[in-house]
């Protein structure tokens, strides 16, 4: 018997969500419930669910599994549970997650423990390591759900220093950008800053579709805590549905990032009718004429539930329509269409708007909350399973996962197919290459006064060639073409410095009244302690008064 197998029930292709059975030893697990109809899940059931997130795509059918197995056990992370509910309005029976902590290993069944990091995704997003114990051997999967590596506003980035090494037999990854390569998250920000500012100017109107939890929030703290929107005359008006989600996130401020939390002590997180930009909640007996005639700049986020005579956007105001990923707007839409918008279930929201807003004033921008290729095989080269299977994302992007040369030499990969099981066999001593030296490190660059700083993850230094770039701390920085490349000047290199052009012969170490037994003693110096030969030199050189006759006597 395998020990190890996976069942895809839906990998996330196009609308789908994402759901797939685990079987590791005697237990069938559950890993998300993202299915439109569960009928599949009837046949077998599992032993334990666990929902990674409370992003439609990974939950959309744990009511109708709870209510169908009313004593199967639904875990996920404490924020999860609670946010779960939002997506079951009205519905009395939500409250069946049980909530896990933190990075602790928890028992659940006789051999069989969970353990849980933080995913970057959104607050409360987890990644699942499943552990089976048997007295042969350790028994392992890990489940990435959704996961980030770069920290958004309300989210700190998944903690890869922390799953290092962790080698899990089967790591179960998404893959929604493919191979990809998106800028940096602080990038994508102040372009869609930059972006929303001109739409803004002489009172413009901004509207975002977004869904009920995550990508809404992240946009509102953008606007609060981002200098160029800080005191301006904007009014910021939240969709009743995303402001339920607003809510929720007050609720779990404790488990938000510190940054947050500190911001949240001086100010509201969200509703502020003082502190300019202004933020409101888009309550029903608002009138959309009202909103449409008020003169200064207005940004509206909205559920793409909601109709847009709501807010007025037919007037004659400049609107501007910013969409991130126009395929996400149907599964954004059919969120609450069976419980509360039924009558607007097959709206076209784009296409209404077209009627009423010039094509050209639809912007498209990137605020990413997935890993792109280098995140993705930066997380599987770090966990180093033996095998990957590769889910969410269009097909497409996962082959091009599947095709990298460095991850079909050290790994076996699987793009599952819905309902084709995927046996597991494990070798009992797997031999992997070294993992490629090549990794990337993306970091940020402020500019102050001092000058331009350069930061860098801390997993930079478990590099064993970390100990040769900070033997003496000084970098060299050279423009090749558009590429700023820096590289790190040890001692040999810093020795062999030579002036451009020696104007002044006598102007070298030799001559230099620091020089103690060949040894630099300036402090001041980048060769200070360095055994330094004649020719040597330094921006801080200073003449030894004797030095001319220490020459001589030499000669």
């Amino acid at each position: 018997m395998t020990e190890l197998s996976c069942l895809p029930h839906s990998v996330g292709y196009e609308d789908e969500g994402v759901c797939l059975s685990i079987q590791i030893g005697p237990y069938s697990i559950l890993f998300d419930c993202g299915l439109a109809d569960i009928t599949a899940l009837r046949a077998k059931p599992a032993d334990f669910a666990f929902c990674s997130h409370a992003h439609t795509d990974h939950m959309r059918g744990l009511l109708a599994l709870h209510r169908t197995f009313p004593l199967l056990p639904i875990f996920a992370s404490e924020v999860t549970t609670r946010l779960l509910p939002l997506n079951w309005p009205g519905q009395s029976d939500t409250d069946f997650c049980r909530s896990l902590p933190w990075r602790s290993p928890v028992e659940i069944a006789p051999g069989l423990s969970v353990q849980l990091w933080p995913a970057g995704h959104m607050p409360g997003a987890a990644a699942f390591l499943l552990t089976y114990q048997t007295p042969q051997r350790t028994y392992s999967v890990f489940y990435s759900g959704d996961c980030f590596l770069s920290n958004g506003r309300l989210v700190d980035g998944m903690p890869l220093a922390e799953l290092r090494n962790l080698k899990p037999d089967v790591l179960i990854v998404e893959g929604s950008y493919g191979t990809e390569r998106h800028p940096h998250r602080k990038q994508q920000e102040n372009y869609l800053v930059e972006r929303l500012s001109g739409a803004l100017a002489h009172g413009g109107r901004a509207v975002f579709p977004s869904p009920l939890l995550g990508l809404g929030q992240e946009l509102l703290m953008l606007m609060r805590s981002h200098h160029n929107f800080t005191g301006q005359p904007i009014n910021v008006w939240v969709d009743p549905l995303i402001a339920r989600g607003c809510d929720a996130y007050l609720g779990c401020l404790s488990a938000l990032p510190t940054t947050v939390q500190n911001f949240a002590q001086h100010q509201p997180l969200f509703w502020d009718e003082r502190v300019l930009p202004r933020v409101r909640r888009l309550e029903p007996q608002i009138s959309p004429e009202l909103l449409a005639d008020e003169p200064e700049a207005t940004v509206f986020i909205v559920h793409p539930a909601t109709h847009p005579s709501a807010y007025g956007i037919a007037s004659a105001v400049d609107w501007t329509v910013f969409v991130p990923d126009v395929e996400s707007i149907s599964l954004w839409q059919t969120q609450l269409s069976e419980q509360m918008y039924g009558a607007y279930h097959r709206f076209d929201w784009l296409a209404e708007l077209a009627a009423v807003v010039d094509s050209e004033a639809v912007e498209h921008y990137m605020l990413t909350n997935h890993c792109d290729g280098v995140g993705t095989t930066q997380l599987i080269h770090n966990l180093r399973p033996q095998h990957v299977i590769f889910v969410h994302g269009d097909q497409r992007q996962l082959n091009s996962l599947a095709s990298l040369d460095d991850l079909q030499a050290r790994y076996h990969l699987h793009l599952p197919t819905p309902a084709q099981s995927i046996d597991l066999p494990l070798a009992s001593a797997f031999w992997q290459p070294a993992p490629p030296q090549g990794t990337l490190y993306e970091g940020e660059i402020d500019i102050d006064r001092q000058g331009v700083q350069l930061r860098l993850p801390p997993l930079l230094e478990s590099d064993p060639r970390w100990a040769q770039l900070s033997d003496t701390g000084i970098v060299e920085a050279s423009w090749q073409g558009n590429q700023l490349v820096i590289r790190g000047l040890d001692q040999q290199e810093l020795m062999r410095v030579k002036p451009a052009k020696a104007a002044d012969p006598t102007r070298t170490c030799y001559y230099c009244r620091h020089l103690r037994g060949q040894r630099c003693r300036n402090v001041e110096s980048p060769l200070v302690g360095l055994q330094v030969t004649s020719d040597g030199t330094c921006g801080v050189f200073e003449r030894s008064a004797g030095g001319a006759s220490r020459r001589s006597s030499t000669e």
